[in-house]
């Protein structure tokens, strides 16, 4: 990945963060955060990768997030004008903690049995 595009996806990522902290306060929508935004190498796409803190409404604020899109990416082209093109905007969530969580469980699993069978021993 050139640097171009490295320093257009921290913008991009700053930039949006801010917007859901100030522009868009919603209570349906809850606590959300920015993980990551992947743009196109033409830059007409971001793929922009959100961590809910509420498992059960993710499926809910994702589809929320995917309607009001154009609002935001408005919001967004109002705060980053040195860009010729504001990016098409798709929300993707992000369940990289889900994944990170699952694995620690199979540790702890593991260390029981270990220590269950250093007990019978």
């Amino acid at each position: 990945m050139s640097v171009r595009l490295k320093k257009i996806n921290a913008l991009l990522k700053e930039e949006l963060s801010l917007i859901f902290l100030h522009k868009l306060q919603d209570p349906s929508l809850g606590l959300i955060t920015i993980t990551s935004v992947k743009v196109s190498p033409d830059v007409k796409i971001a793929k922009v990768y959100v961590s809910v803190f509420d498992k059960g409404l993710r499926e809910h604020i994702l589809e929320k997030l995917n309607e009001i899109k154009s609002l935001i990416r408005g919001q967004l082209a109002q705060r980053v004008r040195n860009m010729r093109r504001i990016p098409e905007l798709n929300f993707y969530l992000d369940d990289t903690l889900d994944y990170v969580e699952k694995i620690e469980n199979i540790f702890k699993e593991i260390h029981k049995d270990d220590n269950k069978t250093d007990e019978q021993n």
